[in-house]
């Protein structure tokens, strides 16, 4: 989770990286005047990063730039344009209601009893050799890990998600943790968190790497010298409603991976207008490490006290809505602009209202990011959905909320049916509206699995938080990349008896392809064995997390000893799931049933595992 240092140079050169908006041409000379009576005009800073959407400029931003792009006199992205959820209230109970019930209000909320949906009454787990105890003292909640005579005990300020887990922030405030320690002093994310679907506390995962490690070098979560959690400001980034103008700053290659025009943003005079303590008095910076040390402070704030509010509220979206929660008929706008914001573009190519690009862009300022691919370049885990949808087909049109609701919950479970997912797709295929010619498409019964658009070009191969859900790369089932390196791929993860053979005859004939069976001979080593059950030991265990789950939803009972043998599989993720399949499969319970937990370390999984073998597998 932790963002990519950018690159700077400093005296003299441009600063270059990722951007954001800004609007109207002013006049120059009104400009340059902001900035001169507290910048030297001759330095300029590059910061370089990923996207190249940003250009962030330290000192007065140069001639050429001025001349050639828009500015705005007015601002929607400082923090005194930005009123709270609170004050929308009056004129949209209906959206207010919803949002008070949506994942993204409770991404981020202060503990307290009507926030905290963990155990806390003394609830205890084993993990790694050591224990973790969760209890309340007085109004606050605790928690405490002990191991081989240390302890570290944690009081908890605040709550991350609602919807299927809740993980915990806090720091120490007894323990084995050296008094120097950050965790003394500033709020970490805790290692356990509080499964709400299973009543049970579990370990955290997704947060201190961008991937899960095997049981053998797995995050040690007792290591009382070298926490391994990260501190909570590298979560706040997405979890709050931070002002755009500070974002602009802290967290630029993330919020402007998907910025739809090229921008230029001056750090410094924003900073002295409002943040001026973080320049010492200064208006320049004589060193990279100076200019790096101010980012780096304003990447360590801590929500409480610099965020709009916790969570995801109205103006993560809609930007500073002052002007409109003043006179209605002064509409929220969803493209940046401050005085401090230039936008590299002709003025018929910024709009500020609802348009395909914006709306794309205020999802994906949290929702995109990179994160461990599959063959064809789709995400193996949640939260990077735009970056996904953009690598695929159908976006230079389709827009998020075609198919999400903004402002309304999904629910535990995805609550459109199969005919409405249809229906977003035919909306501009419309040549599918027939059955009979999607039938001469699909190739399947009107109305079965195979004949869904969804299972075909976004299936089921994206890691959520407690199932695999469709991936939003929309590309083809034919993809040559899958099938060559025997990544998932649609057909067989709903025909999963068949092999590889079977499934590439299939796409040549249907669809013109030529995939010569060459191109599947180095990676399918058993020929006449089910796609399915080969992915079971693959390499790469994101596909078989992915297969297992594959393995699950058919329900045939001849996949039990596949399922049985992914609860050992060297991740605790892919147990985890593995687990979820088979009792939803069987309905039983793994633990209750077996005393069998997914996050056991390997000779702890043995005997329950024996268990599973002689419970489940007929002699």
């Amino acid at each position: 989770m932790a963002q990519g240092r950018p690159r700077v140079l400093t005296n003299g050169m441009l600063l270059g990286g990722l951007v954001l908006f800004g609007l109207l041409l002013a006049g120059v000379a009104a400009y340059f005047a902001l900035f001169e009576t507290a910048i030297p005009p001759d330095v300029y800073t590059h910061v370089e990063n990923k996207t190249g959407a940003l250009t962030l400029w330290w000192g007065r931003v140069s001639d050429d730039v001025v001349q050639t792009s828009l500015r705005s006199e007015e601002s929607n992205i400082h923090r005194d344009d930005y009123v709270g959820p609170e004050s929308c209230k009056k004129c949209h109970p209906k959206n207010y209601e919803d949002w008070s019930r949506h994942p993204h209000r409770w991404m981020n909320a202060l503990a307290d009893s009507s926030t905290v949906s963990g155990d806390f009454s003394g609830q205890q787990i084993s993990f790694m050799g050591g224990e973790g105890t969760f209890y309340q003292e007085g109004d606050e909640y605790r928690m405490r890990l002990d191991r081989g005579g240390q302890h570290a005990e944690f009081s908890i300020s605040q709550t991350i998600g609602s919807r299927f887990f809740q993980y915990y922030v806090g720091q120490q405030i007894e323990g084995a943790f050296p008094v120097d320690h950050a965790i003394n002093s500033e709020d970490h994310v805790l290692p356990f968190g509080y499964w709400l679907g299973a009543d049970e506390w579990v370990p955290v995962v997704h947060v201190a790497d961008s991937d899960e490690f095997p049981d053998a070098t797995h995050t040690d979560p007792f290591n009382f010298f070298d926490y391994p959690f990260p501190q909570y400001h590298v979560c706040n980034m997405c979890h709050t409603t931070f002002a755009m103008a500070d974002s602009l700053s802290r967290t630029s290659d993330k919020l402007c991976r998907h910025a739809p025009l090229k921008m230029h943003w001056a750090v410094a005079a924003h900073l002295a207008e409002e943040h001026p303590q973080l320049l010492n008095g200064r208006a320049k910076v004589t060193s990279d490490s100076e200019a790096f040390r101010i980012f780096d402070d304003m990447q360590t704030w801590e929500a409480p006290e610099h965020a709009v509010t916790l969570g995801i509220s109205c103006e993560a979206c809609h930007l500073g809505a002052k002007k409109h929660a003043e006179d209605e008929k002064h509409l929220p706008e969803f493209f940046p602009k401050s005085p401090h914001l230039l936008v590299d573009a002709d003025p018929e190519q910024v709009e500020s209202g609802r348009n395909h690009m914006n709306v794309n862009w205020a999802c994906g300022r949290c929702h995109g990011g990179d994160r461990p691919q599959m063959a064809a370049g789709l995400s193996t885990w949640n939260s990077t959905e735009l970056s996904d949808a953009v690598r695929g087909g159908c976006y230079s049109k389709l827009t998020c909320i075609h198919c999400h609701n903004p402002h309304q919950p999904i629910g535990e479970e995805w609550s459109r049916t199969p005919d409405e997912d249809d229906a977003s797709c035919i909306q501009c295929h419309k040549t599918f509206a027939s059955p009979s010619t999607r039938k001469a498409h699909t190739h399947h019964p009107a109305g079965s699995a195979g004949d869904r658009c969804m299972n075909c070009h976004m299936p089921r191969m994206n890691e959520g938080l407690q199932d695999v859900v469709r991936t939003h790369m929309i590309f083809s089932p034919t993809n040559r990349d899958m099938i060559e390196a025997n990544h998932s791929n649609a057909c067989n993860l709903c025909h999963i008896e068949k092999p590889i053979a079977w499934t590439v005859q299939y796409l040549n004939e249907w669809y013109d392809e030529d995939i010569p069976d060459s191109l599947t001979q180095d990676f399918y080593p058993e020929r006449d064995q089910p796609v399915a059950v080969g992915w079971m030991h693959s390499q790469y265990e994101q596909v078989r997390l992915v297969a297992a789950a594959a393995l699950a939803r058919n329900g045939d009972k001849w996949v039990l000893p596949h399922l049985i043998r992914a609860l050992d599989d060297p991740h605790l993720l892919n147990r985890q799931f593995a687990r979820i399949g088979l009792e939803e499969m069987l309905g039983i319970d793994l633990s209750e049933k077996f005393g069998y937990r997914f996050y056991m370390m390997p000779a702890e999984r043995r005997e329950p595992l024996q268990r599973i073998w002689t419970g489940l597998i007929p002699e």
